[in-house]
């Protein structure tokens, strides 16, 4: 809060010890610079955001499924963009293009880490707040801004931007090119501006608070790997979105003031335009050079969130703590060398291709590196199945099958046959949407009772799960297959062609399926509203975990603890630990309080650490044959 008196780790409130004051409704819900409420809005507004790109995902599935059917209650909606009952080509392309972008940016980038990150990196790192409220604030209110300036484009003449969410030039740098890139651009480019400086306000925030406000004890290697994750997410975001204003700065000009950076040799309606010298190419190269990082921007905190929860609930350290940090460390360093391979399908030249080629599979091995430390820690773990778990596991099984996928598309001879069909549909879904969406609700049923005080409905929570579950590989496993044979994404309808005809029946299947999945979240909206008010009070640490954020009082307090801010002793996956007599250990309880389950490597290079734990245990063998001989 704006109240803190300073960036020293036991910080006191101007306020008072604990911190209470009086705020009004606006300031403690509207325009809060604490960062809890800040998480809570981040996940209400990324919920809201994904239902909406749903409803538009299961609209375009159903002009898939039955090309010819005309469903009236879409013009009721929809309008002339339904005219007849039947959706319009242009609009199609809309809807993929704006699902896309809301799910990719609005959800799994803001929703995902503008969540867990506010959240969690105060509490785990004994931290009164973020670095700075004020920017904390700010970063959420331009993602809100973002926000209605994208659906507003809903509700012009011209429509929404329908260039496809990754906006290639020229049908997004010629207005006139068709209605989606005209107005409905504009708005897109706008909306994204806004993104990417919330973005970097929050990127900043969080880099400046896991440097510089980290508890007394707390060092590097005693944080928990979702702080690790969402740390080196932020760097990440640092680095790459700025490179996509740039892109877009320079697209605004091709479209507004006459340049021609990506404009050449264009002929629109029989018109020959003046732009030359200019290459859509350049403006690929800009893109992905985000578009990649952005994968792992998206990956990299559910991969965090999933290990702590793997590690809570199959009461297990977590299996290679060191060899994680490393692999999430490889992941931040490549992710910003493999963006060409999105292009290898562009007349790269294919020795550059095969550099891109290299470094994509070799970002394979810290991912694998993950998937075999999430299996390690689940063997023979005393394995809690909660609804967080059951997600937690869930994102494991999409990284794995979606990843496998990702060695075809990473070989460049390959991935120009599969580049443009269901295949890379398919893999981008399972690796990055399902993945990183499992990763974010195992984090909501986890953190639940520290966000609201009350526990979720369990019997929901399993519902919810295997409905997503089943629903998310009926709709995108089957896309493989369709790939394979050629089947070519984002057109409006396959009757047209007589080798995709036969595939017209698998569409159906997968529509139904999503419209099912679909139906599944209304048991998680459900659950996730009602419990605020009827869910069963939640106790201070319900699933027994380690972490500091177990040790704030279930009531929030300004400033997350009342008095002084715990020190931390160890690192946070001490669980079953031999010779304990709980089978967690919490980061705040000393050594010199678990004599008898301390193991050498715990005290880290502590001399004076290892020199008590030798004289007691000296002492310990001392005292046993006097006890025998009782």
């Amino acid at each position: 809060m704006s109240s803190i008196a300073s960036v020293g780790t036991h910080n006191v409130d101007h306020h008072g010890e604990h911190g209470h004051h009086h705020e009004s409704f606006w300031t403690k819900y509207v325009f809060s610079q604490d960062h809890k409420m800040i998480a809570k809005q981040f996940l209400i507004t990324g919920i809201v955001m994904a239902v909406f790109a749903m409803i538009l995902s299961i609209l375009f599935r159903m002009q898939l499924a039955w090309p010819d059917k005309e469903f009236p209650i879409l013009e009721v909606f929809l309008g002339k963009w339904a005219e007849g009952g039947r959706i319009n080509p242009e609009f199609f392309l809309a809807l993929v293009t704006i699902h896309g972008t809301i799910m990719v940016f609005f959800v799994l980038t803001a929703g995902l880490s503008g969540t867990f990150a506010n959240l969690l990196i105060p509490y785990q790192l004994g931290a009164r707040d973020m670095a700075s409220p004020f920017m904390n604030m700010l970063s959420y209110w331009f993602f809100l801004g973002a926000c209605v300036v994208m659906i507003s484009s809903f509700f012009i003449e011209s429509g929404p931007a329908s260039a496809g969410w990754t906006i290639y030039p020229p049908l997004s740098a010629i207005p006139k090119a068709i209605p989606g890139s005209g107005l409905g651009m504009t708005l897109w480019l706008a909306s994204m501006v806004m993104f990417i400086i919330s973005q970097v306000l929050g990127g900043t925030n969080y880099i400046s608070t896991v440097l510089n406000l980290r508890t007394k004890g707390m060092d590097l290697w005693k944080m928990p790997l979702t702080v690790w994750a969402l740390f080196l997410t932020a760097i990440v975001g640092l680095l790459s979105f700025p490179v996509l204003v740039s892109a877009v700065v320079l697209l605004i000009f091709d479209r507004s003031f006459g340049t021609s950076f990506y404009l050449s040799d264009l002929v629109v309606q029989g018109q020959i335009l003046p732009n030359e010298g200019g290459s859509p190419i350049l403006f690929q190269h800009l893109f992905w050079f985000l578009g990649h990082p952005e994968v792992y921007i998206v990956l990299m905190p559910a991969l965090g969130l999933t290990s702590e929860v793997i590690s809570t609930n199959s009461r297990k350290p977590i299996f290679g703590y060191h060899a994680m940090v490393y692999s999430l460390i490889g992941i931040t360093v490549l992710s910003f060398i493999v963006w060409g391979h999105h292009m290898f399908v562009t007349g790269m030249n294919p020795f550059l291709g095969g550099v891109f080629m290299i470094t994509t599979l070799i970002i394979a091995v810290p991912s694998a590196v993950k998937s075999f430390n999430y299996l390690a820690t689940l063997w023979r773990g005393n394995i809690r199945f909660t609804p967080a778990m059951l997600f937690a596991i869930g994102m494991v099984s999409f990284f794995i099958s979606g990843g496998l996928t990702g060695l075809y598309v990473g070989n460049s001879a390959l991935d120009i046959n599969l580049h443009d069909t269901y295949f890379v549909v398919a893999h981008f879904h399972l690796v990055m949407g399902s993945a990183s969406i499992f990763g974010m609700l195992c984090g909501v049923y986890h953190w639940y009772p520290k966000m609201f005080g009350r526990m979720m409905n369990e019997k929901l929570g399993y519902l919810h799960f295997w409905l997503t579950f089943v629903g998310a590989y009926f709709v995108f496993f089957p896309m493989h297959f369709m790939g394979i044979d050629g089947v070519p994404r984002r057109y409006y309808a396959f009757t047209e062609f007589p080798f995709m005809e036969k595939w017209v029946s698998v569409n159906i299947f997968i529509t139904w399926s999503a419209i099912i999945a679909g139906l599944g979240q209304i048991a998680f909206i459900w659950n996730f509203f009602a419990s605020m008010r009827f869910g069963k009070v939640a106790t201070q640490n319900p699933w027994g975990a380690n972490t500091l954020e177990w040790t704030t009082p279930v009531k929030h307090i300004h400033g997350n603890w009342p008095g002084e801010i715990p020190t931390v002793y160890r690192w946070p996956y001490d669980y079953s630990k031999p010779g304990h007599h709980e089978d967690f250990i919490p980061q705040t309880v000393p050594f010199s309080e678990t004599m008898s389950s301390n193991l050498p490597h715990d005290f880290e290079g502590n001399v004076e650490a290892e020199r008590i734990q030798r004289e007691w245990e000296l002492a310990n063998a001392a005292a046993q044959p006097e006890k025998e001989r009782e």
